[in-house]
């Protein structure tokens, strides 16, 4: 019987060494891999087939990825695996000022805490007739998050083979592959074009590209946390912000037509064009308030969101350590009625030792570090 009380022992000791959730260190057997492309694209299920995990998957061109989410870790050839989704710059539920502050207030958390990247997915639909706007300007943003260093740490993958004949589908992957406009700059800087065939083989083929990789800060990490620039400042902020001038051009131009439009129509008695031109209006309005909110955001909220993030993963660490904390006194508990229960029956001590086994088989459970912590921050941000 006195075996049961050393064994507890030596594994609550054991368990006691188990690092603190708030010294997030460099694991060198950890890969971490950021997965992004347009809304739709097929990032989530990606992630999903290759970690075995159940992130909510969009139907058709809706999103369910409003906000970054985060795989359970898994093990691939040796590695903890560990993959952001990321959501498109043409999410159907927020604007695309609140999408970059979202991911630029996660990377630079992530890149403050010691914590880079193994590599970048990058996901593209070779059933897309063809690269239209929603594409290039995500395929744009993408880049000056990365910025060229990292390049050689980028997977882009094709997706969605099943839908297009073979011919069809090798001759715009060719293209893709050829053009100035479209992927053939980063693929001379180091990145990779491969296929993905909606199977786990590929999906874990893929991570296989990137996982030995040397981890490397992307453009907008250094950005935001070496170079101390706000993120208007940074190449992806003036590229979205670029973007958002010349739709705010576009929409004045488009509503001196209209008000030109609307004075001939009451010139002319028209009243039905009238009112017609009128609602038209008053949506382009609503609209050119809308970018123009976009552009004052991305200057003044990005900081407010950072910090809120910072507020709720300290939050989470405290909230981890209490938890870690009673677990102790729950064991602490149990070795003592163990001990003072010494002449007991050999089913009660027996019982005993089996909760006392279990209580310290859930404290020496795996707490999953930063991305643990960061995750947990990221739901209560957003109160799920």
């Amino acid at each position: 019987m006195a075996n049961y009380n050393d064994m507890s022992k030596l594994s609550l000791k054991q368990s006691l060494a188990y690092p603190q959730a708030s010294t997030p260190s460099v694991n060198r057997r950890e890969a971490v891999i950021a997965v992004m492309g347009a809304t739709g694209s097929g990032k989530t299920t990606l992630i999903n087939s290759a970690s075995g995990g159940s992130l909510r998957v969009g139907r058709g061109l809706q999103s369910c990825t409003s906000t970054v989410q985060l795989s359970e870790t898994f093990e691939l050839h040796g590695r903890q695996v560990t993959l952001i989704d990321t959501p498109g710059f043409d999410d159907t539920t927020k604007s695309d000022a609140d999408i970059l502050k979202m991911i630029a207030a996660f990377l630079a958390t992530m890149y403050e805490h010691k914590q880079t990247l193994a590599g970048v997915i990058y996901i593209h639909r070779i059933s897309d007739f063809r690269v239209g706007g929603i594409s290039r300007r995500n395929f744009k943003m993408f880049r000056e998050l990365c910025g060229d260093s990292t390049l050689k740490n980028v997977v882009i993958v094709t997706n969605m083979w099943g839908e297009v004949g073979k011919d069809v589908g090798e001759a715009r992957e060719a293209e893709l592959a050829r053009e100035d406009k479209f992927f053939k700059p980063v693929l001379e800087k180091g990145a990779q074009l491969v296929r993905h065939d909606n199977t786990t083989e590929t999906a874990r083929a893929i991570l296989l590209h990137l996982i030995e990789n040397k981890p490397l800060p992307l453009r907008i990490q250094t950005e935001l946390v070496d170079q101390g620039k706000s993120l208007s400042q940074t190449a992806a902020g003036a590229e979205l912000n670029r973007e958002l001038m010349e739709q705010i051009r576009r929409h004045e131009r488009e509503m001196r037509e209209l008000q030109k439009e609307m004075q001939d129509a009451i010139r002319q008695k028209d009243e039905e064009t009238r009112r017609e031109l009128e609602v038209e209006t008053k949506k382009l309005q609503a609209e050119m308030n809308r970018v123009q909110n976009d552009a004052q955001k991305l200057v003044s909220d990005y900081t407010n969101q950072k910090a809120e993030l910072e507020q709720r993963m300290e939050q989470a660490r405290l909230a981890a350590e209490a938890e870690a904390a009673e677990q102790r006194r729950q064991i602490q508990l149990l070795q003592q009625k163990l001990t003072e229960n010494a002449n007991a029956s050999m089913s009660e001590r027996e019982g005993l030792q089996r909760q006392l086994n279990e209580a310290i088989q859930r404290y020496n459970q795996p707490r999953g570090g930063f991305f643990a912590m960061i995750g947990r921050a990221i739901d209560s941000f957003l109160g799920w």
